[in-house]
């Protein structure tokens, strides 16, 4: 049962691309995070640079694996908040332990998701209070990656009704502790990419009548990797280079209240989130400036320490009908408030400053500056469906939404400089200095860039038997307007490079899919297949100026994405399960300007960044070692293509082949499970990336890092037990 059209519905039945996960198939498949999920959904990539840094893909919609300063064309929503947001800030991999389930739709969402959901939603959605009985379940892991990294996973959740049938609570709390297997070679750590995370979140359910509940839930994560997971493979397997460790941490505070109402012939539903996120954005940005012969003092230490701070609140009004006639609706509400403050602190080190004789800095701080960005969206949205029989129907759907951001930048903050010049002079060309000049920045206030824009939907769906459902949608999508944080700002390397534009506004995309589901065999063989065309339009893009690359949001031409997805499930005797999953996209640019190849570094005809195939095979083997303990041999294997890492020229300088372009590995990830069952108490096995694969799965498209290539995690073996799961 999944809730994709916002009513409960059996995934069959539903006329859209879904992948489901319930809380028993994440942990018997080892799946904490998003990485799990990606790997198990057809058509969908994570690209993952390190911990909290995720971008995924869908349909083959993007232009490059890492999304600066664009919004994701993929929707994360907990609950009712959504999660995703502008690339260049950390979103938190939220741990899925005693989740209700997980869902990922495919293709776009817009009329019920928002703008965010160019080419999909994934939705997690946690677990409401049992109301009438005590209820506990836990779950250990311990595990070794290669030789010495230790991994330790708990989680325990407890669920008590207070009133019978009336009120209870359930609490959920959980910690990792994982050694890194990295070592970075710049600070001599080894091991320095260990994660430690930490939370919990309670959930309050009160149901005083049969037709209202009120539920509210808290959840705190903190997420705090210690270094990044890039690597630098000429450096040798497993190492990494930074000055400082790269961090990106994360620590999100959700309050959700939800109210449910249940008429004679609909529900009412009123959800209010409000979510507190602070994060770290720590990046060693050395590799703007190699060692070249314009600049003597090439490398040169520079940094960014970005500190930044989130609070949202949403609100989203809906009624759902449950009416027993040909008429089903969908109807609401939608806001969103989102205040973003963001500290930019660019950096040398102590270490460099002493030794090249640059005196006068109160730290190793040369800029500061503070800016904070506020954004909105109010939308109203609904869905009518008429069924002609019980074997066909269509539906209609529409959403309608304004979407405001402005940029501030805040009065305080200097760039320090000397004799008229700023640090990366003196650096660059090794000339010793004392700054003398502090320039405080003055209160500013950007253009307000506004968007209004419809997404629409309409679905016929025909059911020739209670086993198939067949389907066709026409559905379109489209991102927010974009501001660029320092619109209007010269280069201060290069005043003849690009002067940082406004921002960009909404991209367009319209989607054509066709689609069946079926059940044959009494249940037993399950097969979904969907086929997709994509036109996607005025893109919104990133491009990068060349002299100090400072990032910017841009709109370019026009692309088209086409593909086929497939999945299926065959339990050919009992305890005998065989699932199989897979994908083909093409997707490229098909239109494009000369101006617009300039400035984002774009060819015609060229790939966007994700694979032409991926899939995964899953099969279990369940077997009695007696009468009460059940054993299960399970193997996974999943593929991933090759991919590119971003548009293959320089931004700005179009003729240069772009240093950091590549393509990733295709690569096969394997994992086996030896497991036992009696009763509620289960015990696991486990061998994750059994053949030990090295393979590049991310490459950063952006020359500022050193280290930019994501792996594999090693070979990892362990143990789980679990009670109540």
């Amino acid at each position: 049962m999944v809730t994709a059209t916002r009513r409960e519905e059996r995934i069959q039945d539903v006329p859209i691309s879904i992948t489901a996960f319930q809380q028993e198939e994440l942990t018997e498949k080892g799946i904490v995070g998003y990485e799990g999920i990606a790997r198990e959904t057809p058509g969908v990539v994570l690209n993952r640079p390190t911990q909290n840094f995720n971008n995924f893909t869908s349909r083959g919609i993007a232009t490059n694996g890492y999304n600066a300063n664009l919004q994701s064309s993929v929707a994360v929503y907990i609950d009712e908040l959504p999660v995703s947001t502008i690339g260049n800030t950390t979103v938190v991999d939220p741990n899925l332990f005693d989740v209700e389930r997980v869902e990922f739709l495919r293709g776009p969402q817009g009329t019920l998701f928002g703008s965010g959901s160019l080419s999909g939603a994934l939705r997690i959605l946690t677990k409401s209070p049992n109301l009438s009985s005590f209820d506990w379940s836990g779950l250990v892991d311990f595990g070794i990656t290669g030789s010495d990294s230790i991994r330790q996973r708990y989680n325990l959740m407890l669920n008590t009704p207070i009133v019978t049938d009336k009120f209870g609570i359930r609490a959920v709390g959980f910690y990792r502790n994982e050694d890194g297997y990295l070592e970075n070679v710049g600070t001599g750590e080894e091991n320095s990419n260990t994660l430690v995370d930490w939370g919990g979140r309670a959930i309050a359910l009160w149901r005083p009548t049969e037709r209202l509940s009120i539920r509210v839930l808290g959840s705190f994560e903190d997420s705090d990797p210690k270094d990044s997971s890039l690597t630098s493979p000429s450096l040798g397997r497993e190492k990494r280079v930074s000055d400082q460790p790269d961090r990106f941490t994360g620590k999100q505070t959700i309050l959700n209240g939800t109210i449910e109402y249940e008429f004679d012939f609909a529900k009412l539903t009123s959800s209010s989130t409000y979510s507190d996120f602070d994060q770290r954005f720590y990046v060693d940005l050395a590799g703007t400036f190699p060692a070249q012969a314009i600049y003597p003092g090439a490398p040169i230490a520079f940094g960014l320490d970005a500190d930044a701070y989130d609070k949202v609140f949403v609100q989203e009004t809906r009624l759902v009908s449950s009416l027993d006639g040909p008429f089903q609706f969908t109807v609401g509400g939608f806001y969103l408030r989102r205040r973003r403050d963001v500290d930019y602190f660019y950096r040398s080190s102590p270490e460099f400053l002493e030794e090249r004789g640059l005196t006068g800095l109160p730290d190793q701080y040369y800029q500061k500056q503070y800016t904070h960005q506020i954004s909105t969206e109010l939308a109203g949205f609904g869905e009518l469906t008429y069924r002609f029989s019980d074997k066909f129907w269509l539906t209609g759907g529409m959403r309608y939404g304004e979407t405001t951001a402005q940029g501030f930048t805040e009065e305080g903050g200097y760039l320090a400089t000397a004799f008229g010049f700023n640090y990366y002079t003196f650096a660059l060309l090794n000339i010793p200095v004392n700054f003398t000049t502090f320039t405080p920045y003055e209160a500013s206030e950007g253009r307000k860039a506004k968007g209004s824009k419809p997404s629409w939907k309409l679905s016929a769906t025909y059911k020739p038997s209670p086993d198939l459902t067949t389907y066709a949608t026409f559905a379109t999508g489209f991102r927010a307007p974009i501001v660029n944080a320092f619109a209007g700002r010269p280069s201060l390397v290069d005043d003849t490079d690009i002067i940082i534009p406004d921002g960009a506004s909404s991209d367009s995309l319209k989607s054509y899919e066709i689609g069946a589901k079926g059940r044959w065999l009494n249940g037993r063989l399950t097969a979904n297949v969907a086929a997709y065309w994509i036109d996607w339009s005025n893109i919104q893009a990133q491009a990068n100026r060349v002299s100090d690359s400072v990032q910017f949001a841009t709109n370019i031409g026009a692309a088209r994405s086409r593909g086929i997805e497939l999945e299926l499930g065959y339990a050919p005797v009992k305890d005998v399960f065989i699932g199989a999953n897979g994908s083909y996209n093409d997707s490229k640019i098909t239109k494009l300007s000369e101006e617009e190849a300039a400035i984002s570094g774009a060819v015609l005809g060229h790939r966007l960044s994700a694979p032409r195939f991926q899939g995964s095979l899953y099969s279990s083997y369940g077997f009695d070692l007696s009468s009460t303990v059940k054993g299960t041999l399970a193997a996974n294997v999943q593929y991933v293509g090759p991919y590119n890492s971003s548009f293959p020229n320089t931004p700005g300088n179009p003729t240069l082949p772009l240093s950091t372009f590549g393509r990733t590995d295709g690569y096969v990830n394997t994992n086996l499970s030896l497991g036992i069952k009696h009763r509620d108490l289960t015990a696991q096995l486990y061998v994750e990336n059994v053949f030990d694969d090295h393979s590049i799965v991310y490459i950063h498209p952006e020359a500022f890092l050193v280290s930019r290539f994501g792996t594999l995690r090693p070979r990892t073996v362990g143990l789980r037990i679990g009670y109540g799961i």
